[in-house]
């Protein structure tokens, strides 16, 4: 090659000799390319691991694409309209808890500004440090959550781990979507919080996740939580004491200081550590509260449910008057009431061991009888005859002629507290709990199941209800609908409770205002159930005469020194009598008369005065029940049906100066003080209500109810009631500022036994709860009004007492006192003419 050529393009210069030193052991190939050959793996892994990245966020992205473009995907309006379930809380007149309605959430949503800041802190240093600064994802946190579940095998097809959420994807999780653990409601979550985290400002979803979570038992919200472990509001609790509600809410039932204090202090001290670790706390603060124990309050002992579920039930129905049924789970009220929880305990307690005692009198809690063979065979054959009769008034022996011809009756479905003498067809014990077992029943043609262990009154014998009873025992059973859940579940034996003694009802009220202190529905009620002091009607039996009589001294014909003549008469081929085998005394004063319950007389006074004017009166004190059509003159002895709590409202009338008012139950919502339901009305003069009150006092003092009178020893008054054949068994007494009514009677009108009448069963009732409930309460006499005049009497005549006599005192109305003395010729026909009166001749 010429010297000229070198170096152009297309030519080949000399081959220049290098001279090298070789690598011993190494090839020249490995020699020559081994460093970049490293470089070159190094970059294929990397864009092998970036390809692997691009498509695992491509996939990611396209999955992000696909859920979050969900037509279905749920609206987060409702999160910024933040409306949770929120039971009212219902308050008694002292601010104690009675119980909630409308949820079974017990929750008070509280603003967020009143929320103290340690607390805030202890949530967030607990839940979601990086809170304030993501936008409503923990990228790492979520990677971390999502390494372990792998690794942990707890991620797949179908299956979601744990970990990794935020409080605003929580929010999202309480809030909008379903409880599944999927890779699709995870996606769907992650989407969803950060459009939240968009909508709503960072205090915004606190403040929801705050009011929102579970710390266990049914209670939900700081606010709540703070009242139910600490009994105060969230802005006093301290830092130990947020940091344990920060801690408890992982596993509420798991860390509750009530089940496992342990475990509660556990978590406390870890909030505490992250509290210290995230600069919310120093670490000598931390510390000390670390070493302290944390003090709370002890669960209730007792559901107040329970205590008061009547009253319940109806402060649910007023506000469901109020506010409608649709707003009620959500309400969130605080409802103060005119119940005193105290007297609602003493009046069950009191009304529960009365029922026992007499249970024990008549021997209640045994089997009602025992059949065996062909007389068992025959007797369910009946029982299943009159089960498939009674409707529109069939009989068994209309049921069985209508076999005779072919025709078929279905068993009838039995109705709410319904009562039937059954067989009972097994007895299963329970080894474990002598007082427990069951029993199975045949209620004509079909099994029912009595749950021993909800009868805590038959239970209290030494020997246990299943060595008292056996296979083809008689024995009388209600239908008990609010004893589901467990058997008599749909499918199973319908649920009957034990009914082999009698039921009662009280009611308590101031009877002025008539506001309701205390509603007892029956004997071991339960919420839901048969609540007796406001459903059950009843012959008002004798506690209807004060109307009588009080219409006799509006009228002006009579008052109450008349004397009127208790004998043998007969109204329409009815010949009344007194009650059991009492004589007939000839002429009585109305207040003697009153007193010692005379049946003739108040029928003598009804027949003088007249239907109408009687009934209008004593419609207007507050007898709001009908009467029957052909009731006749038996209304003067209580043929007429009222309920307990109708009752006591009539007789707070008298008490009241002759002003009837609706009963009142709520005194106000959320601080607003409600109306009363009704304007008040005036059913008679102040005057005559007033000499009402007074013939009652001797009701008490010298009558029928006088074993209370002598044990209180102060102002009383009151009427005690039996409807004929002792089927129910009445007292109404009040002092100037309580009133309490007590009804007894089996709910199928069964007779409670010879001679269980008002004054020997429901007065000592009464006169128990009296003693506590009027203890601490200053003895004080009825107030007389204007229009009344006192005069002395000859207690025989009723007329003025003859000269050196000194007579008794007696109550007028003015104007209305006798001008004619005792004694006297003139005097004697006087008398003679009013013991004709309302004889009726």
């Amino acid at each position: 090659m010429k010297e000229s050529d070198r170096g152009r393009p297309g030519t080949r210069g000399p081959r220049r000799t290098t001279t090298r030193t070789a690598t011993p052991g190494k090839s020249k190939r490995a020699r020559g390319g081994g460093d970049n050959g490293f470089v070159r793996g190094v970059k294929m892994a990397a864009m092998a691991v970036i390809g692997v990245g691009a498509v695992g966020l491509l996939g990611v992205s396209l999955l992000f694409l696909y859920y979050g473009s969900d037509p279905n995907l749920p609206n987060l309006k409702k999160v910024g309209d933040y409306r949770p379930p929120q039971a009212s809380r219902i308050l008694d007149r002292n601010g104690q808890l009675v119980g909630t309605v409308g949820g079974p959430e017990r929750r008070r949503v509280i603003p967020f500004e009143i929320i103290p800041k340690h607390f805030r802190d202890a949530v967030i240093a607990a839940e979601d440090p990086s809170f304030y600064q993501h936008e409503g994802l923990d990228y790492f946190g979520i990677a971390r959550a999502l390494v372990s579940n792998v690794l942990g095998g707890r991620i797949g097809p179908g299956r979601w781990g744990q970990g990794g959420s935020t409080i605003t994807q929580q929010v999202v999780k309480l809030l909008v979507l379903s409880p599944e653990k999927t890779p699709r409601r995870k996606i769907q979550e992650m989407i969803l919080a950060r459009r939240l985290s968009k909508q709503l400002s960072k205090d915004e979803i606190l403040s929801i996740y705050l009011n929102h979570i579970n710390y266990g038992s049914g209670h939900y919200g700081c606010e709540e939580a703070a009242h139910f472990f600490f009994g105060k509001s969230i802005q006093k609790v301290d830092i130990g004491e947020a940091a344990f509600l920060a801690g408890v809410t992982q596993i509420p039932e798991k860390h509750s200081p009530h089940k496992n204090p342990e475990s509660a202090k556990n978590r406390q001290i870890y909030v505490l550590r992250q509290m210290v670790e995230h600069g919310y706390l120093d670490l000598k603060t931390a510390d000390l509260i670390a070493k302290k124990e944390i003090k709370v309050i002890p669960p209730p002992a007792k559901n107040e449910a329970i205590q008061a579920g009547e009253a319940l039930g109806s402060v649910y129905r007023l506000l469901v008057e109020k506010y409608g049924a649709e707003a009620i789970p959500s309400l969130g009220a605080e409802v103060k009431t005119t119940l005193d929880l105290d007297l609602q305990k003493l009046a069950r307690e009191t009304l529960e061991r009365g029922l026992e005692a007499l249970d024990g009198r008549q021997g209640y809690r045994d089997p009602e009888g025992h059949l065996e063979g062909a007389r068992l065979a025959s007797y369910k054959h009946e029982l299943k005859l009159a089960r498939q009769a009674g409707r529109g008034g069939d009989t068994a022996k209309d049921a069985i002629a209508a076999r005779k011809r072919g025709q078929k009756f279905n068993l009838r479905v039995l109705r709410d507290n319904e009562i039937f003498v059954g067989v009972v067809d097994k007895v299963e014990k329970d080894p474990a709990r002598p007082k427990a077992g069951r029993f199975w029943i045949d209620v004509g043609g079909e099994s029912g199941v009595v749950d021993l262990a909800q009868e805590a009154r038959y239970a209290i014998d030494k020997k246990p209800l299943t060595e008292r009873f056996r296979a083809g025992d008689l024995v009388r059973v209600r239908f008990a609908p609010e004893r589901r859940g467990g058997p008599g579940e749909k499918g199973g034996p319908m649920p009957l409770a034990l009914e082999i003694g009698p039921q009662a009802a009280m009611v308590v009220m101031e009877p002025r205002t008539r506001e309701v202190f205390a509603l007892v529905g029956g004997y071991g009620y339960r919420p839901g159930g048969y609540d007796r002091s406001q459903r059950a009607l009843r012959q008002a039996g004798s506690t209807f005469k004060p109307f009588v009589y009080a219409a006799a001294i509006e009228s002006g014909k009579f008052t109450a020194a008349s004397v009127v003549n208790d004998a043998p008469v007969v109204y329409n081929l009815w010949k009344p009598q007194n009650y059991g085998k009492q004589a007939h005394r000839g002429a009585v004063r109305l207040r003697t008369a009153l007193a010692d319950s005379i049946n003739t007389i108040p029928i003598s006074l009804l027949h003088e005065v007249g239907m109408g004017p009687t009934m209008e009166l004593a419609t207007k004190a507050g007898i709001t029940t009908p009467p029957p059509a052909d009731v006749g003159y038996s209304l003067a002895l209580g043929a007429n049906s009222v309920t307990p709590l109708e009752l006591a409202n009539a007789f707070a009338t008298f008490a009241a100066g002759g002003e009837r008012q609706t009963q009142r139950m709520i005194e106000s919502v959320n601080g607003e003080v409600l109306p009363p339901a009704a304007e008040s009305v005036r059913a008679m003069k102040p005057e005559t209500a007033y000499v009402l009150v007074s013939l009652m006092k001797s009701v008490v003092t010298e009558g029928t109810a006088a074993i209370a009178g002598a044990r209180l020893k102060r102002p009383l008054a009151g009427k005690t009631g039996t409807s004929s054949g002792e089927r129910d068994a009445w007292f109404v007494g009040f002092a100037p500022d309580l009133l309490a009514a007590v009804w007894v009677g089996f709910d199928d009108s069964k007779s409670l036994g010879e001679g269980e009448t008002g004054s020997k069963t429901s007065v000592p009732i009464w006169t128990d709860f009296m003693a506590k409930a009027l203890a601490d309460r200053p003895a004080r006499d009825f107030a007389t009004p204007p229009g009344v005049q006192v005069l002395r009497i000859d207690p025989v005549t009723g007329l003025l007492p003859a000269p050196g006599t000194e007579g008794v005192e007696e109550v007028f109305l003015d104007g209305t006192g006798p001008k004619e003395t005792a004694g006297s010729r003139e005097d004697t026909s006087a008398a003679d003419r009013l013991l004709m009166q309302g004889a009726g001749q």
